[in-house]
């Protein structure tokens, strides 16, 4: 193999027989260094396209990050900001912020966990230990600034247009700093236990992919902002339980079928403070999804969602007295997907905007008033994200599945084309790229990983040419992964075919030392929700996992059901009212095929889920008594009358509108059939997946007599972040599920 492929591909050639000599073990797969290699997030270009910012851990803790840069044009990368060298040591966050990083998932890190450019590239910012810190890269000394000191947390803080000024949200209130004077002043004053300014709302965070409430006007003279009211939630008691104390934690959690917050959309005018009200509609009960603004800064776009979610409105307002127009409207009999792409053109008065009206996601080009222009890409596939627009050369940058479901890459298309059907793929290394364009589109930086190779962070033109590796992460003979590279399993894909001849995606790892001849007990990790995939060309935490299961002899096996993403609209639609029904009749595909094979042992399949795969888990146990060796269900809904409305609703609807697809979705309705071992895990400090859904299924088990394994883990949020925490629920489920299906 020459250098280049080596390099390529990630590999390195040295004695097998050295690197067989480490054993993969749970304990090291959550240790530092980091297995997967440096730790990377949040890779930016700079507005000016002249450098890419990053967020990397250091050797001694993974889970610390500091910002660093790569510098193009001196080919350098260097630490920007050392988190440790600006605070010391971090206070205890605030209520609100713990709440917004669980809803981020990124509840188990620390130091610098988020930052923001400013518009004109000049400025870095980022909150850190409560307060706002801003680096200058146009000083020589390059110091980092601290902007607020305050003994209440500032959130989301974002810079002017114009680099004049920082807003924050500060104890559910909207300030702004002048940068020059250091002047703070409170833009609202009314922020209470139920009314928010500026703050994303729990449904937001959690389920709508809006992590902010308030928004810059181009020229940075003026702030749009929602004003949420949580007045008509009741408020509900949910227990916290810690080691050595339980927290009684009230909140304002929408249940589904239950009202949610109204909104105000505001303006406000630095210059004199005053708020312009925009008219939302009659119809109060609905959801903003998104807000906007257009190019000449007089105009403002939000996004009106219907409670039922089967009616989507892109919606233009002018900063005058005019009443807003509905520039264009999506309806489903089922439910519209919400995304992220909408851009507004500044040459032409016209939009891109992408829709599944026909069956997959494409990009289509509006005017302003919501006629068609002309549309942008077609085919049996699914445009993920709109990445970059190059209004100059008349060009379009977007990330889609058109060459599978299992991989993502980078396209380009014309604004002008005729022929939709027909997209240039720019990447071309088979796995996942993620995607971040400058603001001109002229460059990207590429998050690159694959089953066979950990993320890789690379500089390329348009043209897709690699300019530099930023982070090139090659498992060699120094990469934490070295020792075990020699004995990793490539996983294979392949499909089956559903009862109603649907396609069904899988993955499959064959064990460490596989022989045909031998008979194989099979692990199921399943997830099946709508909104994420498992079977992926793409390496996470699941990939070490999933490596360390298949070295202890297991075949570990995933299948996407209908419901997930990516594979057009009928296929996610044949969930609708039927959540935990048809996941489960394809996972049985999946099982069935599994049994057909002559290495597989039929009598040791067990099958293993956290969050929505733990509720697959569950309702796959007890459709199913009999056909699997043991279950693991790890965080799991049970009972989705305890879920809330804007997730639970789009496919369920309302309890009282769709009370039988809510009965044959409760895994309380079919819990007496569970006959096979079960392990069944929960974290006490869930604001998620509430503990209430794993204490009904104990009740309804126990009622019943059925026995079954429970472990629970005091003070731990949904994801059970603490490292100790995270090896021991591990090293439980392989104890567990040895025990199960080990001879």
């Amino acid at each position: 193999m020459s250098r280049f492929l080596a390099t390529v591909f990630g590999l390195v050639l040295f004695p097998a027989s050295v690197l067989a000599q480490s054993e993969l073990t749970i304990e090291r797969i959550f240790d530092s260094p980091d297995l997967s290699g440096p730790s990377l997030r949040q890779p930016e270009l700079s507005p000016a396209g002249d450098r890419v910012t990053f967020l990397r851990a250091g050797e001694a803790d993974r889970d610390r990050l500091d910002l660093w840069e790569y510098h193009i044009e001196d080919d350098e990368t260097r630490l920007l900001v050392a988190a440790d060298e600006v605070v010391a040591e971090e206070a205890e966050l605030s209520s609100e912020e713990q709440a917004r990083r669980e809803r981020a998932r990124i509840a188990g890190l620390t130091g610098i966990v988020e930052y923001r450019w400013s518009d004109d590239g000049r400025f870095l910012i980022f909150p850190l230990d409560g307060d706002i810190f801003i680096l200058d890269l146009a000083s020589e000394d390059r110091l980092v600034r601290r902007v607020t000191d305050s003994e209440t947390a500032d959130i989301d803080p974002r810079v002017a247009p114009d680099g004049r000024h920082v807003a924050f949200v500060r104890e559910r209130n909207l300030w702004v700093v002048d940068l020059e004077s250091g002047e703070a002043r409170a833009l609202t004053e009314n922020g209470d236990e139920v009314i928010a300014n500026g703050l994303a709302e729990f449904i937001a965070q959690e389920e709508m992919g809006r992590s902010r409430g308030f928004w810059w006007s181009p020229d940075g003279r003026r702030i749009a902002f929602l004003r949420t009211d949580e007045s008509a939630i009741a408020p509900t008691r949910r227990y916290e339980i810690e080691a050595d104390r339980i927290t009684l934690v009230e909140q304002r959690y929408p249940f589904t079928g239950t009202p949610n917050v109204t909104y105000r959309l505001g303006v406000i005018d630095l210059d004199d403070e005053t708020t312009r009200w925009i008219d939302l509609g009659e119809e109060q009960d609905i959801y903003i999804p998104r807000v906007a603004w257009l190019p000449d800064g007089k105009h403002l776009s939000f996004q009106r969602q219907s409670r039922d979610q089967k009616t989507l409105e892109l919606v233009i307002a002018s900063l005058d007295d005019r009443a807003p127009v509905v520039a264009l409207t999506e309806t489903a009999e089922t439910w519209i997907n919400l995304h992220d792409d909408l851009y507004f053109l500044e040459e032409l008065p016209a939009f891109v905007w992408s829709s599944e009206s026909d069956g997959f996601r494409h990009l289509y080009l509006y005017s302003l008033e919501g006629e068609l222009i002309r549309r942008l890409t077609d085919g049996a596939w699914e445009v993920d994200e709109l990445v970059g627009v190059d209004e100059e050369l008349g060009l379009v940058y977007f990330t889609g599945s058109e060459v599978s479901a299992e991989e993502k890459h980078l396209y380009r298309q014309s604004l002008l084309t005729q022929t939709p059907e027909y997209v240039t793929r720019i990447s071309r290394r088979p796995g996942w790229h993620e995607i971040g364009m400058d603001r001109s589109a002229r460059v990207y930086v590429d998050t690159f990983s694959s089953t066979r190779q950990p993320p890789q962070l690379s500089l390329h033109s348009t043209t897709g040419e690699r300019m530099a590796w930023l982070v090139e992460n090659r498992v060699d003979g120094d990469h934490p992964y070295a020792p075990f590279r020699a004995t990793h399993q490539a996983p294979e894909f392949g499909e089956l075919v559903g009862p109603e001849g649907q396609p069904l995606r899988y993955r499959m790892i064959r064990p460490q030392d596989f022989d045909a001849e031998s008979s194989y007990p099979v692990l199921v990790h399943v997830y099946g929700g709508p909104t994420h995939r498992l079977v992926t060309d793409s390496w996470g935490r699941r990939t070490l996992i999933e490596q360390y299961f298949a070295r202890q002899g297991y075949i570990v096996f995933s299948l996407e059901n209908r419901g997930v993403e990516r594979q057009g609209k009928s296929f996610q639609d044949a969930a609708y009212l039927n959540l935990g029904r048809i996941e489960i009749i394809d996972q049985m595909v999946g099982v069935d095929w599994l049994r057909s094979q002559p290495f597989v042992d039929p009598d040791r399949i067990g099958i293993f889920g956290w969050s929505y795969g733990g509720y697959l888990a569950l309702m796959a146990l007890a459709q199913n008594p009999g056909d699997f060796a043991a279950a693991v269900a790890v965080a799991p809904v049970t009972d989705w009358a305890l879920y809330d409305t804007h997730y639970t609703e789009r496919y369920l609807g309302t309890p009282r509108g769709q009370p039988e697809a809510y009965e044959q979705g409760n895994v309380l309705t079919w819990a007496e059939q569970i006959a096979d071992p079960l392990l069944l895990i929960h974290p006490m400090a869930d604001d998620n997946v509430l503990f209430t859904h794993s204490t009904m299924l104990m009740q309804a088990l126990q009622e019943q007599r059925i026995p079954f394994d429970l472990m629970t883990y005091p003070g731990e949020k949904h994801g059970i972040t603490g490292t100790n925490q995270r090896v021991h629920v591990y090293e439980m489920v392989a104890r567990f599920l040895n025990r199960q299906l080990k001879k």
